[in-house]
């Protein structure tokens, strides 16, 4: 009797946002099949309709709120995408019970995220930020930052943070309804551009603040434990992905259209994939041309800052803060922080694995 094939290994990895060329990699190697080649029946799952964070109105206390890294710590995904202060954060000292994701690659290298105004707002400089509206994305970390970019430029840091569901704060900054948000220059930046939108951006690093890679791919730890060699070859045929993408901007472009329209059901602009690509395909690499490999150094010179800007603090964020736990956003900025976290308790070699 013939034996049965070897059954190809299910994978799920949920994004960050919906499709766009911070992913293209994944969605290259899904097309030339270089992910089947390693055994590896991926799947790339968009948080579109996660509803209550992403989507439809912003959940209250009493509800859920999803998030892609919360799908890997639940056993429904097997690789998640997030902020180099989340993974901060799922690796910081807590008092529950959650998994301590590691990241597993850096998505990108460059730096590309900034937080930005309309032109037309006369918001040209950080510190004009004071008093005005931030669209926030409710992360332990986020507010704070932008308070301290404030303050670099010689604000007081005083200003309002409204958190939305996620995939609506651009679309709120568009309209005038808020005066700031945080976005990719290579995604919304660009679209900006092909609309004639004029933009200020505040880029962290200009401003004295180093920042960690952003986006990495993280994963469960039990995952990396018991199966090494699957983490190992579905890195291997993302990263062969992503060094393609860089070499073949066009190409890769019409991959990811395709790609997001068949498997996410997600029609994406054509004009703004390919010169999305273009910008952002250099940042995809180190100066080796590799993919997806993190240094030690990056990530300790990022929980340096963090720490001595008293921003390594135990309280987390909650829409239901419980004493000497959590906190809501506006007490986080106000300095109800809880107690610094020990350098020590959080090292860099503890955020991150190197498989790569």
């Amino acid at each position: 009797m013939a034996s049965s094939p070897h059954l190809a290994r299910k994978i799920a990895v949920a994004l960050d946002w919906t499709p766009n060329t911070n992913h293209t990699g994944m969605y290259v190697a899904l097309a030339k099949g270089w992910y089947s080649e390693h055994g590896l029946d991926v799947s790339l799952k968009s948080p579109a309709d996660f509803e209550g964070s992403y989507s439809g109105e912003l959940a209250d206390a009493t509800q859920e709120f999803p998030t892609p890294c919360g799908k890997v710590a639940a056993g429904l995904a097997e690789f998640a995408m997030n902020s180099p202060e989340g993974c901060v954060g799922w690796n910081s000292p807590s008092q529950d019970n959650r998994p301590k994701l590691k990241a597993v690659a850096a998505m990108l290298q460059g730096q590309t995220s900034a937080i930005v105004t309309l032109k037309s707002s006369g918001i040209d400089r950080p510190s004009k930020l004071d008093g005005k509206v931030y669209a926030s994305y409710a992360a332990r970390f986020e507010g704070r930052i932008v308070q301290k970019l404030i303050q670099a430029d010689g604000g007081s840091g005083e200003y309002k943070e409204v958190p939305h569901p996620y995939l609506k704060v651009w679309d709120l900054l568009k309209e005038g309804k808020v005066d700031a948000t945080w976005v990719f220059m290579a995604w919304e930046g660009v679209e900006a551009r092909l609309k004639g939108v004029e933009l200020n951006a505040f880029c962290l690093q200009d401003f004295g603040i180093p920042y960690g890679y952003a986006p990495v791919l993280m994963a469960h730890p039990d995952l990396i434990a018991s199966e090494p060699g699957t983490v190992r070859n579905f890195l291997a045929a993302t990263a062969k992905g992503f060094e393609w993408a860089a070499a073949n901007p066009a190409e890769a472009a019409e991959l990811l259209v395709k790609g997001a329209l068949a498997h996410n059901q997600v029609e994406l602009n054509a004009e703004l994939v390919l010169e999305s690509q273009k910008v952002l395909g250099p940042a995809y690499l180190d100066a080796e041309g590799r993919w997806g490999r993190m240094t030690e150094e990056r990530w300790t010179k990022y929980l340096d800052w963090l720490h001595e800007a008293g921003l390594l603090t135990t309280m987390v964020q909650s829409r239901t803060p419980k004493e000497g736990v959590s906190a809501s956003l506006d007490d986080l900025r106000a300095g109800n922080v809880g107690e610094k976290i020990d350098k020590s308790a959080l090292p860099a070699t503890s955020l991150y694995v190197d498989l790569i």
